[in-house]
């Protein structure tokens, strides 16, 4: 499955309680999920556990992205298709960011 495809699947699984709870409602459950996969890491969790983390943060961000109305596929295209927004170069050279 690719973002595109799960971006879909996110919007058809939950999209009715989703606009009800709102961007702002839903921004404070990903958070959320992002304090559990912070937990999960600090404590060296199973890599079991920290995927089932990482999945429930990118399935929050997701769902934001659809009550906020956007293509994250598109936006990645367009923010990181031609190499770092920064340099524009495929590895990236810029020095302000480690």
């Amino acid at each position: 499955m690719d973002l595109r495809d799960f971006q879909q699947l996110i919007e058809k699984m939950y999209s009715h309680k989703d606009r009800q709870r709102g961007a702002a409602g839903t921004f404070i459950w990903f958070m959320e999920e992002i304090g559990e996969l912070a937990e999960a890491i600090g404590n060296n969790e199973s890599a079991q556990r920290k995927g089932e983390e990482f999945a429930d943060v990118l399935a929050w961000l997701v769902t934001l992205a659809n009550v906020e109305g956007i293509d994250l596929s598109q936006a990645i295209h367009n923010k990181y298709g031609q190499g770092c927004p920064g340099c524009g170069k495929m590895a990236c050279t810029c020095e302000e960011k480690p």
